[in-house]
């Protein structure tokens, strides 16, 4: 079904009250509804692309809240996306954005850029890692980076744990591959307790949105021909009941744009694709998408098999909802409905749970003041709730709570599923 035309934007102004960079800047060509005539005046030509229009595009989390809200259906989200691609044909991007396109395009430079990273932070000197800052971040409040890639330490499959109940795809984002194992571990180890035998597939890469952020769509498309082409084989060898992602941005990904980008190179195909794609079945994008859960959900459907350890002492925990968890997934309620219900959890609910944290793939390092100001809040509610975990499930916004902690506050910013694993019972 097409999404209604921007043409149909009643500027009713109900997308000002859940964008998240609006309600810093107060300004109208920060909303969604300026950046959808500012896109319309450009299709009609009446508008030539220029550094401010970029910028003001550009200023956007693309959480997809206005999408949510809007009560004539427009696809704010794939406008943005969009306009992002036509812009980058004329106006490149800054030359650290350029170089992170470049290393997510292949597998083999991201994880030649991870061995150099994980190097560079070894030798690294104390005084420059605290001096210097990656947006808001100081670089000592980076992850540390994985000793090995995540997916380099498993087998293809591992196998289910007592009573055998079926058959799950892991796909492995970027972050968990190359600084969260920890995470990754802990998925696999719910998984094969539950019962599920996981398989993840050889040949996974990026997911390809932060390509897609910054208007590579082209590049991204051939991360997803090779996601599909490894998930096919992993389908072709037996059922899937769940193609399982512990990064709702990556479920994003497999749920909404591949179906997407395989309509659009339908419409208009690609020779550089054509390949890659006419040996895949032709459903595999709906069959994968239609298969697509977060971790935390599918536990969440099968808790009654989870089997705890009896000794458990509770940790107290706050939630931050990640903008894909809330407004892709639509699952931060049963987020929260787990956090409240398992005994490993002491959940304090806190007032701006929902509110967007400024991460957003790289906008916390291209507008680090907007940033730190929808984190202001955030880190004093925190602060209060006098928790031992801050909780997310997207890795982005797991280094942008970390990192805007300082070294005095006493929170640890983990993965639910971190502590989920570390309470099962063996």
């Amino acid at each position: 079904m097409t999404a209604p035309p921007i043409q149909n934007c009643g500027k009713c102004g109900l997308c000002l009250s859940v964008c998240p960079v609006y309600q810093v800047l107060k300004q109208e060509q920060a909303s969604p509804r300026a950046r959808l005539q500012l896109i319309k005046a450009f299709e009609k030509k009446d508008l030539d692309a220029s550094p401010l229009l970029k910028d003001l595009v550009s200023q956007c989390l693309m959480c997809g809240a206005c999408k949510v809200v809007c009560p004539s259906g427009i696809n704010h989200y794939g406008k943005f996306m969009d306009m992002r691609e036509q812009l980058a044909r004329s106006l490149p991007e800054p030359p650290a954005i350029r170089s992170l396109v470049y290393l997510l395009a292949k597998e083999y430079r991201l994880r030649m850029g991870a061995g150099l990273a994980r190097f560079g932070q070894r030798l690294t000197p104390k005084f420059l890692a605290d001096k210097y800052r990656i947006g808001n971040i100081p670089v000592h409040r980076f992850p540390t980076m994985n000793a090995a890639p995540f997916r380099q330490t498993l087998p293809d499959v591992i196998p289910a744990r007592g009573i055998r109940r079926g058959r799950v795809i892991y796909f492995v984002g970027c972050a968990t591959q190359y600084l969260f194992g920890d995470t990754g571990q802990a998925t696999v180890d719910i998984l094969s307790h539950l019962g599920y035998e996981v398989v993840v597939p050889k040949g996974l890469t990026c997911c390809g949105i932060p390509m897609m952020f910054h208007g590579a769509r082209d590049r991204a498309a051939l991360n997803m021909a090779a996601n599909l082409t490894a998930m096919a084989d992993a389908f072709d060898n037996g059922p899937c009941d769940a193609v399982i992602v512990d990064c709702t941005t990556c479920g994003a990904a497999l749920k909404d744009e591949y179906p997407g980008l395989m309509d659009t190179l339908n419409r208009r195909p690609d020779p550089a694709l054509s390949g890659r794609l006419d040996i895949l079945p032709p459903d595999i994008h709906t069959r994968i998408a239609g298969k697509t859960r977060d971790i935390l959900s599918f536990v969440h459907e099968h808790q009654t098999h989870l089997e705890m350890r009896p000794d458990l002492s509770p940790n107290k925990v706050i939630y931050h909802a990640p903008c894909h968890t809330r407004n892709s997934f639509n699952t931060a309620g049963t987020v929260t409905d787990l956090l409240a219900t398992l005994p490993c959890f002491d959940y304090i609910p806190v007032r701006d749970t929902a509110a967007c944290c400024g991460g957003g793939g790289t906008f916390f390092y291209e507008y680090p003041e907007i940033a730190a100001k929808m984190m202001a809040g955030k880190l004093c509610h925190a602060r209060d709730a006098d928790a031992q975990y801050w909780l997310t499930d997207c890795p982005v916004c797991r280094i942008n709570l970390h990192g805007s902690l300082s070294e005095q506050d006493r929170l640890t910013v983990v993965h639910p599923v971190t502590l989920i694993s570390r309470g099962l019972d063996a």
